[in-house]
């Protein structure tokens, strides 16, 4: 079968050096912690209220009173930090050992890191806590730098004068919705990897 063959070739039989190291791993852990991420976030997500007045109240009644919602709040949290770790651990062996070298898997994979790291700050915010509305504030406001364009493309951001409502509903549609761009982008890097 045509799906058999293209997962043997890629996960059984795939033709590789006898001298490869276990810095080689944390590609494999990525895709676990990706999967893993999209998956508690889909339980988070079930839970979750995107609005200003309920957003931490949401948070603490995930943490208290959903069954199991404690631990999966923890691992949604602290496998977004493994994630970044093997990320960079990642990206540190593709410098030491070349890789830039493939110019297609490695411009992807600096799109990927892209892609993580805005997710992984909109979903900073999402609690809607002290230092959440903080970081929201500061890092958009970052953008008023921007010659000309500076302070409307902060205010098209925030959906108005400052971080509000609009500003929470919106990072928590491109936190739901980014992990599954960065898993197709995986699979782009995975296939000029592999070519």
């Amino acid at each position: 079968h045509p799906l058999i063959k293209i997962l043997n070739s890629s996960l059984i039989d795939l033709p590789t050096p006898v001298n490869i190291s276990s810095w080689w791993n944390f590609g494999s852990l990525l895709g676990m912690c990706l999967v893993t991420q999209i998956l508690t976030g889909l339980f988070l997500a079930m839970h979750y209220t995107s609005d200003i007045e309920t957003a931490f109240s949401s948070v603490v009644h995930i943490v208290r009173d959903v069954n199991y919602g404690w631990i999966i709040r923890n691992m949604h949290a602290n496998g977004a930090s493994f994630f970044f770790i093997c990320l960079y651990i990642h990206i540190g062996r593709g410098i030491y050992y070349g890789s830039y070298l493939q110019f297609e898997t490695w411009t992807v994979g600096v799109a990927l890191l892209m892609l993580v790291m805005m997710t992984a700050f909109v979903g900073y915010v999402l609690p809607w806590g002290q230092m959440s509305f903080w970081g929201a504030t500061v890092i958009t406001n970052m953008l008023s730098a921007v010659p000309e364009t500076g302070e409307d493309l902060v205010q098209w951001i925030w959906g108005g004068f400052s971080v509000d409502n609009a500003t929470l509903t919106r990072f928590f549609a491109f936190h739901f919705i980014l992990p599954f761009i960065i898993l197709a982008f995986m699979l782009i890097h995975l296939l000029f990897l592999h070519e």
